[in-house]
């Protein structure tokens, strides 16, 4: 089983379809949860420790927007940890967006920088489209045993 980062990180039917394959998605939701969940932070709902921003600095110079900053806090690890990554690009917002085009940037730039096995998918318009996705998105998957 290969720890995959998907793209964009919050995408539930990237997350499902790795699932389906026998990985394990690296999913923003699944950071953001835990952060929710945690009994000791005591800033909901900002759910944010003295440490968060201090991890944003190590992706992102500090003259980058906070909000930059904040989400790499998250997310930068995720692709540290990551074997492999889908990358879906031209989705609607409704099928997973950050809505920040600087994160998005650099999130693809530090993808690129560590030279894992990435997949580079554009989002489908169609039905046969789709199932085309699916298809490279499966051959990607087993290949990566």
């Amino acid at each position: 089983m290969k720890k995959i980062f998907i793209y964009p990180p919050n995408s539930l039917i990237l997350g499902d379809l790795v699932e389906r394959f026998g990985h394990k998605p690296l999913m923003l939701n699944n950071v953001i949860g835990k952060k929710v969940r945690t009994p000791e932070i005591d800033s909901p709902p900002m759910n944010m420790t003295d440490e968060d921003p201090k991890k944003g600095l190590r992706y992102a110079a500090i003259e980058v927007p906070s909000g930059v900053r904040g989400r790499m806090a998250l997310i930068g690890p995720l692709i540290e940890e990551a074997d492999a990554a889908i990358i879906m690009d031209e989705a609607p917002m409704a099928f997973g967006c950050i809505g920040c085009a600087r994160t998005n940037e650099l999130t693809k730039y530090l993808i690129r920088r560590r030279g894992i096995p990435k997949l580079n998918l554009i989002y489908p318009k169609n039905e046969e489209e789709a199932k085309i996705v699916v298809q490279k998105i499966a051959k990607f998957l087993n290949e990566l045993e």
